[in-house]
């Protein structure tokens, strides 16, 4: 019996002396090197007593042991849970306790406050530094550089991942090696990566994006990674004459614009560049076309289901939208209520079906049985249309949804105006509490540098565009719009604020 993730991301490297991982002080980590420290990680794990199946929960940074310790886990057979390292104590303790993790890495900077919640959880709590130190590389340094995969199915589980949390308690979506293998053959095949790829990896690994994305399609097409810790200017340009493939959140793209050094002539060597993890503006589309001569390819996936969508590598890669249903996915626009599919141009719920979609909720089968239909199709929660072409846009999440006066009310077309405005960097729309219509519209607006905005003059002109009961009662402006580690507005705590502190 084999471990088909493990055999088939890391083990076909078994022995390579091929370069992995360049690392910012200038050094490399072979294949082999890297599969070396995996397998004493999975040694150690092994030797405290985890079996098949036990969770290994790591709140730690990105570096290459970080991910070492994911590979370990493949061939342990056991449940790798990434953990956001802005997270506090007390959400931790959430994650460890639902998700009964048998043993807990952390910096050591975090080992007092999390020794008591791990030892009231009954897990074991190791500690593994950004520069690989730590008791659990003092460890883990006895064991052999060899170690007998457990034998695994596709079936089995490989990880849980933890929703944001944001309409209530976080929950562990549960995917197996299949789920996570379909998604990396699909992904190397339709974004042609090859062995001959250096991607440069800014992004955090304890994301699906830098995770389940990036990495896994590097390891599977045989390629290497410029491993960067997070997202730094500097560094990114400095690094990207040596690249091939860049992998980002919106914001990525921005800063690179904002900076002079980034020129034509040093995206030269680069085949692709793909965004993702929140929505891209289409002028960002523009101006990056102008600069470069290169179209970002945006997608489309989340928690539960990896990559759902994509724009074409050959072919039009349209501003505004995601792309196409993936190679072996199924995508319908649904109504929210009654779960019918609507007709092509209408805007519902997504739902998706395929080999990418996960097993279900960890100890929640209600939620489960909520969201994942009987016959396989998953309801995503994002609000969409498909276009007369087949691209599909997202044009919301059904949690923000406007309803006010009884007429539906989408955020993202009001935002299109808004940020078409001069002067206007970007704009987040948002329902508050209203006593006779139920909420009313208000956005939320971010000045361009050095910029005023005249928020009457704003109104005047998107009102040409909209239905009264579109029109945003109220727009106010923010220094920033407050943002998750990914890049991705947080409207609800522009709701909350809002709600509590409403606007004269």
């Amino acid at each position: 019996m084999t471990n088909p993730l493990y055999d088939t991301l890391f083990g076909q490297h078994d022995q390579s002396s091929a370069v992995f991982l360049h690392l910012p002080d200038g050094s490399t980590l072979t294949y082999a090197d890297f599969l070396g420290i995996a397998a004493q990680y999975a040694g150690y794990l092994t030797q405290a007593g985890l079996t098949a199946g036990d969770r290994v929960a790591v709140q730690i940074e990105k570096s290459p042991q970080a991910l070492a310790v994911y590979a370990a886990c493949a061939q342990a057979g056991l449940v790798f849970l990434p953990l956001n390292t802005a997270y506090t104590a007390d959400e931790v303790a959430y994650f460890i306790e639902n998700s009964g993790a048998s043993i807990v890495l952390c910096d050591d900077r975090k080992r007092s406050a999390l020794a008591l919640i791990a030892k009231r959880c009954g897990s074991r709590l190791e500690t593994l530094n950004a520069d690989g130190s730590g008791s659990f590389a003092d460890h883990a340094v006895t064991q052999p550089k060899t170690f007998q995969t457990v034998p695994r199915r596709e079936d089995d589980l490989a990880a849980f991942l933890y929703t944001s949390g944001t309409t209530g308690r976080s929950k562990g979506a549960m995917l197996s090696q299949g789920n996570l293998l379909s998604n990396a053959k699909t992904l190397k095949d339709e974004w042609r990566f090859t062995s001959d790829d250096v991607l440069l990896h800014a992004l955090p690994i304890f994301h699906t994006h830098g995770l389940f994305v990036a990495s896994n399609i590097t390891l599977l097409a045989g390629g290497q990674m410029i491993f960067l810790p997070k997202f730094d200017l500097d560094a990114m340009i400095a690094n990207m004459p040596r690249a091939t493939t860049l992998m980002g959140v919106p914001t990525f793209y921005t800063r690179l614009l904002g900076d002079p050094r980034f020129s034509k002539d040093l995206a030269a060597h680069m085949r692709l560049f793909v965004s993702g993890s929140a929505p891209l503006l289409a002028e960002t589309h523009v101006q990056f076309e102008d600069r470069t001569g290169h179209r970002i390819l945006e997608r489309y996936g989340m928690t539960e289901t990896n990559m759902n969508t994509s724009n074409p590598y050959d072919g039009e890669r349209r501003a505004g939208t995601v792309g196409f249903p993936l190679p072996g996915v199924e995508l319908k626009i649904t109504d929210s209520q009654t779960g019918a599919t609507l007709p092509q141009g209408e805007i519902g719920e997504i739902e998706v079906r395929g080999p990418n979609v996960f097993q279900g909720y960890w100890q929640m089968p209600e939620k489960t049985a909520e969201e994942l239909r009987s016959d396989g199709f998953f309801i995503t929660g994002d609000l969409g249309q498909i276009d007369a072409d087949g691209y599909v846009s997202i044009v919301g999440r059904n949690k923000d949804l406007i309803i006010s006066g009884g007429y539906n009310i989408y955020p993202k077309e009001i935002e299109l105006l808004l940020d078409e405005q001069d002067g206007v960097l970007e704009s987040a729309v948002i329902g508050v509490p209203h006593a006779d219509f139920g909420e009313s519209v208000v956005g939320v607006l971010v000045a361009m540098p050095d910029q005023e905005l005249d928020l009457e003059r704003i109104k005047a002109s998107i009102g040409k565009s909209l239905a009264r009961f579109k029109q945003p009662q109220k727009l106010v402006i923010l220094p920033e719009l407050p943002r998750n580690t990914m890049g991705k507005v947080q409207k609800k705590s522009l709701r909350e604020k809002f709600a509590l502190n409403p606007i004269e």
